[in-house]
């Protein structure tokens, strides 16, 4: 039976590019607060018996978390013979260990909720460093898919001559790769992180520029810091204004507008709905789509 396809509010264009590469149809549903602040959620299409996933990048997750919770239940109690989680973007991995008394690892407590409610998961590059595979938190099936070949693409054709320059070591596992696939050197900075918002960046090992462009890449840019100490530190070494690239444009506040002020270009994945959107990635997650509908059996288990 034909898939169908429930975008949550604020989802609507990756849902859209998404169904433009799955066979399926598109599913309807009330989703709405009331005054008070609760969330009302009320299934407007037939699912019984039917494959249904639902599309949620969940940036901001404590605001998208229990709407998402409900359509999933009303998808439940509708019928559906397997609901499935795509979520360009996974909150609440970079929360990974526990670095004082009285913290917990939030990637598993969120990762364990996800998975008491869903029969798969579906996202892209999630932010792992310590954790190793989703797989390792998260109890139903999982596929995880990679948009370095995106980015490589798009910057193949943007910039030229370039340089691919992670800003810390939690970088490399993208950089290395985007690079190889460019066809172009890439090298890592070494950063240290004094805060939230506070960052210092080194480059020990930093090449001459020879008229390169350097190439940021990270995955995750939320408050810019460290794309931006690292921009700074690219220029004192002599590189022109470099391009940044991130994966997942979180971008808090008022880092987008200081990332543009000092960069000669950003452009992120289209896994955030984002100004700074350049990179499709709608390919990359329909076969990840594929793979699970294939590979999954016929009804979920989340017992």
């Amino acid at each position: 039976m034909t898939p169908i396809l429930f975008a949550m509010p604020g989802n609507e264009r990756q849902a859209a590019a998404l169904a433009a590469c799955l066979p399926g149809q598109p599913g309807d549903a009330e989703i709405r607060h009331f005054p008070d602040g609760e969330s009302y959620v009320r299934l407007l299409s037939r699912v019984a018996r039917c494959d249904v996933m639902v599309v949620c990048s969940l940036n901001d997750p404590d605001t998208k978390l229990v709407p998402l919770l409900w359509l999933a239940a009303a998808l439940t109690e509708g019928g559906a013979a397997r609901v499935g989680l795509v979520a360009p973007y996974l909150a609440y991995m970079r929360q990974d260990a526990i670095f004082r008394d009285g913290e917990i690892v939030s990637a598993h407590y969120f990762a364990a909720l996800l998975g008491r409610t869903f029969d798969w998961l579906v996202t892209i590059d999630p932010h792992l460093h310590r954790i190793h595979n989703v797989g390792e938190i998260f109890p139903q099936p999982a596929v995880v898919v990679h948009a370095a070949a995106a980015v490589a693409s798009w910057i193949r054709a943007t910039v030229p001559q370039p340089l691919l320059v992670g800003p810390d070591e939690e970088s490399r596992q993208w950089v290395d790769e985007i690079a190889r696939l460019c066809g172009a050197d890439s090298v890592v900075l070494a950063k240290q992180r004094l805060g939230d918002r506070a960052v210092t960046v080194k480059a020990p090992d930093l090449p001459a520029p020879d008229g390169r462009t350097p190439v940021l890449v990270d995955d995750v840019v939320s408050t810019a810091r460290t794309m931006v100490a690292s921009c700074r530190l690219l220029r004192q070494y002599g590189y022109r204004a470099p391009v940044c690239v991130g994966i997942h444009a979180l971008f808090a506040g008022t880092a987008y507008a200081e990332l543009k002020a000092i960069a000669a270009g950003v452009a992120t994945c289209d896994t955030i709905a984002h100004p700074s959107n350049c990179i499709a990635v709608a390919q990359q997650l329909a076969a990840g789509i594929r793979q699970a509908l294939q590979e999954l059996p016929c009804s979920g288990d989340r017992s």
